[in-house]
């Protein structure tokens, strides 16, 4: 598998880490959106939110209550928390990946 998000889980691949524990790591997005623009990681490959199943429940929790931490941490007190699933949604690397982003007013559609 060549999966840049299991490199960077895995340390092979560097990024700009700003959390990391055994579940999950979170790291800026090197196209940032918005002036606070992290990425959350699981370290399990999951290609995307509808491959994930009632096995990866823990995991999906954890990574809700991780952003909540991120942006805790961050003195965000608002902030938006995205995952794309599919290339039809957006989703460019096929890992799962959440969006947490903050620091200017965001538009639905997002824009």
């Amino acid at each position: 598998m060549n999966c840049i998000f299991c490199g960077i889980a895995d340390g092979s691949v560097k990024s700009q880490l700003v959390y990391e524990d055994e579940q999950v790591v979170a790291f800026k997005d090197l196209n940032p959106q918005a002036p606070t623009h992290l990425l959350i990681i699981p370290r399990k490959h999951i290609a995307r939110l509808s491959e994930a199943d009632e096995k990866d429940a823990a995991l999906l929790g954890h990574i809700l209550l991780v952003a909540r931490k991120l942006a805790q941490d961050l003195n965000l007190k608002d902030f938006r928390l995205i995952t794309n699933n599919g290339r039809g949604a957006g989703q460019s690397v096929d890992h799962l990946h959440f969006h947490l982003m903050a620091g200017r007013r965001f538009l639905w559609p997002a824009g």
